[in-house]
């Protein structure tokens, strides 16, 4: 079983919207509406078609899904050998398993779902009964395509690898006709709205339109940008059929004239994975592998295609991701396709785009971003800042390889105009950008280089306002930069092992913090002061940068530093290492609290503002992962791991609507009790301090002053004898018989009286205890005994102890000793003193004995109380020198 980490548990991801698996289009009679089916790694999308909203996410398949299709009933998938009958995209209502060959395509069929599988074998299965009807076996046929042409009954067309084709007859499981085909692998078969009309699709970039009746083809198209991916043809009137390429295009085809009408270049990054016309409407949807599903609508005056609606995400892996407001409802990722995107934590239409980067914004908007010859590099660290937002740029990025800065806008949803670079490096080679912050004010952005040197710009005017240094910041590569929250000071790392504080009005040096390593990253959490150091030898220093002192170091880290991040509050510091780990920090104690592995490895990390969620990236994955933070609704005990932990891997979590995972369990019920050992504090915590025992004030603290609680508690007025005596009170004999009758005011003290005369005359259990421990030495349960008394009862029974009242001296001597022993351990340090002084305060006559007074003296010798009294005026004095240098 998967044991999840304590803090942190899987809640949902982002960014994913399609990939290389072709759509499926349905139309639902009830909504009078269009539903796209795209699959997402181990689950598919079902999204209405009228505003690409997501309707809803199926559950989690084994592993990733290979195929799939859809009726107006049910969708099907495909995962490995088994195909699975999805009802409203949520619902399982039915499981085919057959051969152990994996699934290569679906075909529904009436009331029957058609399956194709990798040993070329032909499954037909009844949806109802999940039982085969009919199988064939197709033997030197590598099936490649397949389609069921419009008013051929029982009948389907099979297209192959080598170019034929074949038309079988399912319900007598015959071969009728064999099409020869064009010496090319057929990877497309659609349907046309003429009958006995198919359009076929070659890897070679050809297109025939065929009529199967007659076997002949009634015209020929061929498109140059590779091989076709997919065919659809519009049902709206109008005779036009698309096509799409691998390269990405869409091109459309007068079907009249028998040539090009018009093209679409760049529809998408990567190939074209699924195209389908919507029935009746000038409207086609498409999908691609670069996460992006898109729909065209044909309304221009030359009847040209544009975007309508779209939902796209990264297409090539984040490098980059942070948390942008303080509402942590929004994530800002920089992707390896050199976008910049925004992706919304509580619903999807709120995602947004900033644009590509491009040396010339213009000049791509022209040619395509495909095409864009002024490409820019992607992304590998950026900074953004809220206060300025609505005014001017506030996002400064750093591109790989690039000594140029780029600043964009996030109100605006797009790439800014400046381009900051100081002059000195437009005559230098070999020259990048490395780090970048901006000012807490949003004014400014600091740059650091691979030559070491810092520079200041305003990010409005994108003007150069100074560096840093008098000729460099530091002697080799900046790799840090960070701000504090008042714009007074700034701390710069390298790879010169020295970390530097700066004033930022004059960039004067304030102080140079020597290190072990080379600074590889550095976090600053503006609000605490406190600064996270990542050196190259894998260990990370939290610097004060109010002291600039380094005050906790954290070790034992198994690879690079990835990525750091604090929580909100400051009290964790969490860090994703190359080794696959996430490890969580306590800065308060310095241990680590919590470590998982997760797979493939976190590239960026990020916590949100308010502390929900923790956001990761990971190497060849393209959305964004949100874990839960358990502490805000969960009981979760935190203590240091142990030295020979070892930790769990952890599944990413899974892409679901609102971020419910009905396969996953309970933290609590995953986590076994072993897990969390029970907490058992030491009876001793150090020989030098003194343990209190756990009872009340109450049992000790009154002990001196019983005699004054009684007196003011004895009632002012004697209480009346009741005149009608009961039958039980005793009679004195004689000529006439009487009542007795006590004397008023005697009750109370004969009452004492019998106490003392009881313990006298028949020995208490406490004198028998006293003597039992004075012979074995156990003198701790003489104290349990005495913590479970009243207060009243150890009065009676420490006056007990004297001759005079039934005791004897040698029952003060042990009762001495039990003082005496139990100040050795340094327990009970308070009940000790209160027992004592209420025995001297008795038996102060008495205690001139020799061996009572000899015992007293080795009492008088133990210094607990005095070393402890020093200790609590040691810690009086320093908080009240705290409180007046505060004031």
């Amino acid at each position: 079983m998967v044991k999840p980490s304590k803090i942190f548990v899987g809640y949902r991801a982002l960014g994913f919207v399609c990939n290389h698996v072709p759509l499926s289009l349905k139309y639902i009679d009830a909504m009078n509406e269009n539903l796209v089916v795209t699959a997402v790694g181990k689950s598919f999308h079902t999204y209405l078609c009228s505003s690409l909203r997501l309707l809803s996410v199926s559950g989690q398949h084994p592993n990733e899904i290979s195929c799939l299709a859809s009726e107006s009933y049910f969708e099907f998938t495909a995962c490995e050998n088994v195909i699975y009958a999805w009802k409203k995209g949520t619902q399982m209502k039915h499981v085919y398993k057959g051969p152990t060959e994996n699934v290569l395509f679906l075909l529904p069929f009436g009331s029957h779902l058609i399956a194709v599988y990798e040993n070329n074998t032909l499954l037909v299965w009844d949806i109802a009964t999940e039982k085969i009807t009919v199988e064939i076996g197709l033997s030197n046929f590598s099936v490649s395509a397949i389609v069921h042409p419009s008013t051929y009954l029982n009948k389907i067309l099979i297209g192959s690898h080598s170019g034929s084709l074949q038309l079988w007859n399912l319900k007598t499981n015959k071969l009728i006709y064999t099409f020869h085909g064009w010496n090319s692998p057929v990877t497309v078969l659609e349907q046309a709205p003429a009958i006995n009309v198919v359009a076929i699709g070659l890897e070679c970039g050809d297109i025939y339109i065929h009529n199967l009746k007659y076997d002949e083809t009634i015209m020929k198209l061929s498109q140059e940008w590779g091989a076709v991916t997919g065919l659809s043809f519009r049902t709206d009137g109008i005779p036009i059929m698309a096509s799409s390429s691998t390269m990405g295009h869409i091109a459309m085809w007068d079907l009249e004239k028998k040539c090009l009408h018009s093209e679409i270049k760049e529809a998408h990054k990567s190939s074209i994975s699924g195209m389908k016309f919507l029935p009746n409407q000038p409207l086609l949807i498409t999908s691609s592998s670069d996460n992006s599903l898109k729909i065209w609508i044909f309304d221009l005056p030359d009847d040209g295609g544009r975007v309508l609606r779209f939902r796209e995400g990264h297409s090539d892996p984040p490098t980059k991701i942070r948390f942008y407001d303080a509402d942590g409802k929004n994530i800002l990722s920089a992707g390896r396709d050199s976008t910049l995107k925004s992706f919304s934590t509580e619903a999807v239409y709120l995602n947004k785009s900033l644009g590509h980067a491009s040396y010339n914004r213009k000049t791509a908007k022209k040619v395509g971003v495909k095409q864009d010859p002024l490409k820019m590099l992607p992304i590998m660290d950026f900074c953004s800042e809220t206060t300025r937002e609505k005014y001017w740029d506030n996002i400064a990025a750093v591109h790989r390889n690039t000594q140029i800065v780029t600043t964009w806008s996030f109100s605006r949803s797009c790439m800014g105009e400046h381009k900051l670079l100081h002059d000195r490096f437009k005559r230098m080679k070999n020259i990048e950008a490395l780090c970048v912050s901006i000012s807490a004010c949003g004014n400014y952005v600091l740059i650091g280089y691979n030559s070491g040197h810092l520079d200041k710009f305003n990010i409005q005017s994108g003007f150069y306002r100074g560096s840093f240094g008098e000729d460099k910041a530091h002697e080799g590569n900046v790799r840090g930069i960070s701000m504090d929250c008042f714009n007074q000071i700034v701390i710069s790392g390298g790879s010169d092992k020295l970390l530097k504080f700066w004033k930022f009005k004059d960039r004067s040096e304030i102080e140079v913090l020597k290190l072990e390593q080379s600074v590889s990253k550095m976090v600053l959490h503006r609000e605490n002061g406190m600064l996270a150091v990542a050196l190259d030898n894998f260990v990370i220093l939290l610097v004060d940068i109010e002291t600039k002192r380094i005050v906790r170091q954290f070790d034992d880290n198994g690879g690079n530093i990835s990525d750091m991040a604090f929580s909100a509050d400051t009290r964790w510091l969490i860090a994703a290492t190359m080794d696959s780990s996430i490890k969580t920090w306590d800065i308060s104690s310095g241990k680590l609290i919590d470590w998982f592995t997760v797979s493939p490895i976190c590239v960026s990390l990020s916590m949100s503002p308010s502390g929900e969620y923790l956001a990761t990236a990971h190497t060849g994955s393209l959305g964004i992962y949100l874990w839960a933070n358990t502490t805000l609704f969960n009981n979760v005990s935190l203590y240091p791991l142990p030295e020979n932990y070892d930790p769990y891997q952890t599944d990413l979590p899974l892409i679901t609507m609102d971020g419910k995972n009905d396969d996953t369990e309970d933290v609590e019920e995953i986590i076994e009790d072993d897990m969390i050992p029970e907490f058992q504090s030491p009876e001793q915590i150090s020989d030098e301090l003194v343990t209190l025992s756990l009872v009340s004030k109450s049992h000790w603290l009154n002990l001196l002053d019983l005699d004054t609680i009684k007196r003011r508690n004895k009632p002012k007025e004697p209480i009346q004898v009741p005149k009608n005596a009961p039958f039980f009170l005793p009679v004195i004999s004689g000529l006439k018989p009487t009542f007795f009758i006590e004397k008023e005011g005697d009750w109370r003290k004969d009452s004492e009286k019998s106490k003392i005369l009881e313990v006298m005359q028949h020995g208490s259990e406490f004198f028998q205890l006293l003597v039992k421990s004075n012979e074995n030495g156990n003198f701790q349960i003489v104290m349990e005994k005495l913590k479970e008394m009243s207060p009243s009862k150890i009065d009676v029974e420490i006056r007990c102890l004297s001759p005079e009242n039934g005791g004897s001296e040698q029952l003060m001597e042990c009762f001495l000793k039990v003082l005496l022993e139990t100040l050795k351990t340094k327990k009970y340090f308070e009940l000790v003193y209160s027992y004592l002084a209420l025995f001297l305060q008795i038996h102060y006559e008495a205690v001139g004995n020799s061996k009572l007074m000899n015992i007293l003296q080795e009492i008088e010798k133990d210094k607990s109380w005095e070393s402890l009294q020093e200790k609590i005026n040691y810690c009086l004095c320093l908080g009240k020198y705290i409180r007046s240098a505060v004031i």
